[in-house]
């Protein structure tokens, strides 16, 4: 993925990476999770002196708890049993950037490591009691509200002063929505290309319900929503229709055909079941109403009935 926009929200993240990329200082992502954070970290190390050494990145919340600490510190050979020597990701990141994402998430006893690497400069592999030095610049992002989580005890509050030098908040995409347009187009693009389907024109309508959605999954679910369309589309014109919200636990299954269907239902309900005319479901679908009909008989696809 890309930056892409040119949102005023967006403009003031790009001045502040522009500011703190050419310096050491840490830097903290803030925002809602498919914002982009890992694009701002990226582009905080492509403008840094250390960019001619590759960023190491860390999901902390991805790395199980117990083998969290030998990841980032790394560990010698009978740390444990059947441990074997390993480097950790800070003494990869030498004279480079490292990425923590998800800080948030740390376990406790980590964080207490990760303090005294930020105050020292220093790591300790695991079951060693040598220091080795490291000259690594720190960049963490987190989605959560790490206030709240100083306040409940969850996250040490001299590790969080430690992190919080120079904090930018990474806007979510209902806060910048004049860049949706945009984006929806530099996902087309993507999918063009990977699919090898040619897409001319989405309807202003479809366009404007795009931008005024809110998306809660941010840029991340925008694109997902891009790519399932683009999976079924079968013209130049491209229909995508706004997601419904989806109860939690409840599972979509991934085989074409369910995916046609509910496509297909999306757009006959955006347009209430009219399938013929402009503007209608087989206008929209890019199809021949006949085609459109045989597909949903298929498909099982009928209008519901009225009540009465």
């Amino acid at each position: 993925m890309e930056i892409v926009g040119t949102s005023r929200a967006l403009g003031e993240v790009h001045g502040l990476v522009q500011q703190v990329a050419a310096t050491d200082s840490t830097v903290l992502l803030l925002g809602e999770t498919g914002t982009g954070k890992e694009l701002f970290a990226s582009l905080i190390h492509d403008n840094s002196l250390r960019r001619s050494r590759p960023m190491v990145r860390v999901n902390c919340a991805a790395i199980p708890a117990t083998l969290i600490e030998s990841e980032l510190f790394g560990r010698e050979r009978g740390a444990f049993t059947d441990a074997i020597a390993q480097v950790g990701r800070f003494e990869l990141a030498d004279r480079s950037t490292i990425f923590l994402d998800e800080i948030g998430d740390l376990p406790a006893e980590v964080q207490v490591k990760l303090l005294r690497v930020l105050e020292d400069r220093q790591i300790e592999r695991l079951g060693s009691p040598r220091s080795v030095p490291v000259n690594v610049r720190v960049v963490a992002a987190t989605h959560r509200n790490l206030d709240e989580r100083v306040a409940d005890g969850s996250f040490r509050s001299d590790l969080f002063y430690r992190l919080n030098v120079f904090p930018i908040h990474v806007p979510p995409l209902r806060e910048r929505s004049e860049d949706i347009p945009a984006l929806v187009w530099h996902f087309v693009g993507e999918f063009s290309r990977a699919f090898g389907k040619r897409i001319d024109s989405i309807s202003p309508a479809t366009m404007a319900q795009l931008t005024e959605h809110s998306w809660p999954g941010n840029a991340r679910e925008l694109r997902n929503i891009v790519e399932r369309a683009m999976v079924v589309a079968t013209g130049p014109h491209l229909t995508i229709p706004i997601p419904h919200v989806v109860s939690l636990g409840v599972s979509r299954s991934a085989k074409l055909a369910d995916v046609q269907k509910a496509h297909i239902r999306d757009v006959l309900e955006s347009v209430g079941w009219r399938i013929r005319g402009a503007g209608g479901a087989a206008d929209r679908l890019g199809l021949r109403p006949t085609t459109l009909e045989t597909r949903m008989m298929k498909l099982g696809l009928f209008r519901p009935r009225r009540s009465a």
